[in-house]
């Protein structure tokens, strides 16, 4: 009862997508402000939605509906007023569904949203993991006049989380002073390294709890074309 129909996920029955019993929770921030080539990241979360309208919802290798754990999608996130409004705002979106324990996902957008994702969750969980999949490092401190840009994603998470750094092909030399080599999984690496060697290196890196951003343009353009910055090369 209550539940708005057209903001159900993927078209499970309202019972399981209401905000009180739900257990994930969907934030779509659909903003493209800082995008430095390809446009078009903040329809992102309405192509996802759309998508997930004709998805089916078991799960073969797990055996399980997850869904019926309860799924609410949130409110689009809009009308920031520049890139440190929307950090401030997502993390203190995503800080108040956590505190509510709930599974929270945010659909971007660019993947400056990360930064607010990543404090939220710093405040939340003890000895957290980022596991970034990325073509970029995404490590310089700051970009274009601001700390909140795309390219600075993981820089704050390399000071105060576990960075993981899976795919990674492009960066400037000067993002290296704040990198972790023996965390990063480098592309041309990966595409030498069996999977099962080189994942379980990635898991075997990671702490109990564990917040995974991906970046689309971490997987090959061949296969995702549709993002901001495409770089050959990818998973």
């Amino acid at each position: 009862a209550g539940v708005n129909t057209s903001m159900v996920f993927g078209k499970i029955d309202p019972e399981f997508a209401n905000e009180q019993d739900a257990k994930i929770v969907i934030v779509p921030v659909p903003y493209d402000e800082p995008s430095t080539w390809i446009k078009g990241a903040d329809k992102g979360p309405d192509a996802f939605f759309e998508a997930s309208k004709n998805m089916e919802l078991y799960d073969i290798e797990t055996n399980s509906e997850v869904y019926k754990q309860g799924v609410f999608q949130d409110n689009h996130m809009t009308g920031f007023y520049g890139p440190e409004h929307m950090v401030a705002s997502v993390h203190e979106r995503v800080k108040s569904w956590l505190d509510k324990d709930k599974f929270v996902t945010v659909i971007g957008g660019e993947h400056s949203i990360t930064i607010g994702c990543v404090r939220a969750f710093k405040e939340k969980f003890e000895d957290l993991t980022v596991l970034q999949i990325d073509a970029h490092a995404d490590l310089r401190p700051s970009y274009q006049g601001t700390e909140c840009n795309h390219a600075c994603a993981v820089f704050e998470a390399s000071k105060t989380t576990n960075l993981i750094q899976v795919g990674i092909r492009s960066m400037d030399s000067s993002e290296m002073e704040h990198m972790n080599v023996s965390k990063t999984f480098f592309a041309h690496d990966i595409a030498a390294t069996p999977d099962e060697i080189w994942m379980q290196k990635v898991l075997d890196l990671c702490t109990n709890n564990v917040f995974i951003t991906i970046d689309l343009d971490g997987f090959d353009p061949s296969i995702l074309p549709s993002t901001g910055t495409p770089e050959p090369g990818g998973l």
